[in-house]
C-alpha cells in the first residue's frame, strides 16, 4: 500500500498548519503513523489521495449515519446552494430543522442552532448558569465537551479535588469552577454535590462515552443523576453530540429512557456539515436572547446549506426508522465476529458497543470509567490499527475513541472486517504479549 501522496501532504501542511491538521487526532500521533488524506468517499467506503480504498469505521466521527455521499443529502445541499449559501437572515430552512428536533426529541421544547458541538456546550453552560443563578458545573472524567475553557479540565487527586487547567490558556480561576466526578459512579456526584450544594449550576455528561472509547451507561446511573439534579434543582446537560440519532431516534434519551432539562446537539443533524444546537424546555430557552437576557449569537448559525443536509437526514431517518434495526443487525454481526476471533486466540480484551457506536479495548479489565479504559495497551493498539489500516479498515486512530457503523455497511464490509481483525490480532497483537 503506498502513501507517498499522503506523506507529501503532510509535510506541506506541517508548513502551514499547526501539526499539519486541523484536529489532532487526525495527524496519527498516537499511532505512529502518517495521516491518510482523503480524496473521496462513497457509501461505506474512503479513497485516499494515493487511490487506497477503505471501509470506513469513523463516518466523519458519527454523523455519516446514511452512508457517504447519499442521494438525498447531496440533491438537499446542491438545490440549497443554488439559491444562496448564507444570507445572515431568517430562512424557513431553519423553522422545518427546530420543528423535527423538538418532534424527535421529547425533552426539547426550543431550540437555538450554532455552528459546533463546542459552541453549543458552551452555551448550554453559560444558560444554565443563568438560570440557576450559580457558577459551578460537574462534568465526569473522560467525557469529552469540545474546546471549551471550563471542560479541558482533569481531575486532581480525587473527586472532591477542584480541578486543575488540562490544556494552557485556560485560567484557574476558571478551572475552579469545574468540578470532576467519576463516570458510572453516583457517589462521586454526591458528594460533590453535597460539597458544593448551592454552588452548583449544571451536571453535564455524555450519556454513552464516545472520546475514551465507547462507555455505556451502567443501569440507573443516568436516572441517578436525574434525581440528583431534581432533588437540589441542578441543569441536567444531555450531550447528545455524538449519540443523538445515533444510537436511537430519538438518541440516549430514548433509549434509556431519561430526559435532560438542556440537550446539545451536532453530527448528525447537519448531514456532514458544521453545525451544533443546543435546546431543552421552554422556560429555560426562553432566557436565551433576543426573549431573554442570556446572550448568545453566530453568523452562520443556521446556515442554509447545513439546515438542508441536517433536515434531509433527519427526514430520511424519521421514514425509515428500519434503518435502526439494519444497523443494530451489522453492529452485532461484526460485535459478535469479533468476540469469536478473540476467543479463538484465546484472548481477554473488552468489546463494548451501544448501538452503532463500538470500541475494542486493549485490557482484560472491563471498561466502564475513564480510569479503567486507561489501562489499555495503545502499543497493542497501535499494532492493530496500523494491521487493519494496511488490510484496508479504517479506525479511529487511538484506542480512546468510539468507531461508528454506518447504514451502507453490509455482510461484505462486515465480513471482510471480521476477517481483517482476526489476521491483525494473530499477527500484531498475540505477537507482543
Amino acid at each position: 500500500m503506498t502513501t507517498k501522496k499522503s506523506a507529501a501532504l503532510f509535510t506541506k501542511a506541517k508548513r502551514f498548519i499547526p501539526g499539519g491538521v486541523n484536529s489532532p487526532v487526525r495527524a496519527f500521533k498516537s499511532v505512529g503513523l502518517t495521516p491518510r488524506f482523503i480524496a473521496r468517499a462513497k457509501g461505506a467506503y474512503l479513497w485516499d489521495v494515493d487511490g487506497n480504498q477503505y471501509i470506513d469505521y469513523v463516518g466523519s466521527w458519527g454523523p455519516m449515519i446514511a452512508g457517504h455521499t447519499h442521494k438525498e443529502i447531496i440533491q438537499a445541499i446542491q438545490d440549497s446552494a443554488k439559491t444562496g449559501t448564507s444570507f445572515g437572515a431568517p430562512t424557513e430552512l431553519e423553522v422545518k430543522m427546530a420543528e423535527i428536533i423538538c418532534k424527535l426529541v421529547p425533552s426539547i421544547e426550543m431550540v437555538r442552532m450554532v455552528n459546533s458541538g463546542t459552541e453549543a456546550t458552551m452555551s448550554a453552560i453559560r444558560l444554565a448558569r443563568a438560570y440557576t443563578g450559580r457558577d459551578k458545573i460537574i462534568k465526569f472524567d473522560g467525557c469529552y465537551h469540545g474546546h471549551g475553557d471550563s471542560f479541558l479540565i482533569k481531575a486532581g487527586s480525587g473527586a472532591e479535588t477542584l480541578g486543575i487547567p488540562d490544556s494552557p490558556g485556560v485560567p484557574k480561576a476558571l478551572a475552579n469552577e469545574t468540578l470532576t466526578a467519576q463516570i458510572n459512579n453516583l457517589d462521586s456526584v454526591r458528594t460533590l454535590v453535597s460539597r458544593f450544594r448551592s454552588q452548583v449550576s449544571c451536571i453535564i455528561i455524555e450519556p454513552v462515552v464516545g472520546n475514551m472509547g465507547c462507555i455505556p451507561p451502567q443501569p440507573g446511573f443516568l436516572e441517578g443523576l436525574r434525581s440528583i439534579c431534581d432533588e437540589n434543582g441542578i441543569v441536567f446537560i444531555i450531550d447528545e453530540v455524538m449519540t443523538g440519532f445515533r444510537v436511537a431516534l430519538g438518541g440516549a434519551q430514548q433509549l434509556y429512557k431519561v430526559k435532560a432539562d438542556i440537550t446539545t446537539l451536532g453530527k448528525i443533524i447537519g448531514g456532514g456539515l458544521p453545525v451544533g444546537a443546543y435546546g431543552g424546555k421552554k422556560e429555560i430557552m426562553q432566557i436565551v436572547a433576543p426573549s431573554g437576557p442570556v446572550y448568545q449569537a453566530g453568523t452562520l448559525s443556521g446556515n442554509p446549506l447545513a439546515m438542508a443536509a441536517g433536515y434531509s437526514l433527519l427526514s430520511h431517518l424519521s421514514k425509515k426508522k428500519t434503518i435502526y434495526t439494519t444497523l443494530e443487525t451489522m453492529s452485532r454481526m461484526l460485535e459478535d465476529g469479533i468476540r469469536e476471533n478473540m476467543k479463538k486466540l484465546g484472548l481477554g480484551y473488552q468489546l463494548n458497543r451501544v448501538g452503532s457506536m463500538f470500541t475494542l479495548f486493549f485490557t482484560e479489565y472491563p471498561v466502564r470509567d475513564a480510569g479503567s479504559a486507561r489501562m489499555s495497551d495503545t502499543k497493542k493498539f497501535a499494532a492493530y490499527f496500523s494491521s487493519m489500516l494496511e488490510q484496508g479498515i479504517y479506525l479511529p486512530p487511538s484506542q480512546f475513541e468510539a468507531a461508528f457503523i454506518s447504514a451502507a455497511h453490509g455482510e461484505k464490509e462486515i465480513e471482510k472486517t471480521i476477517k481483517a481483525n482476526y489476521k491483525a490480532l494473530r499477527a500484531k497483537v498475540v505477537s507482543r504479549k
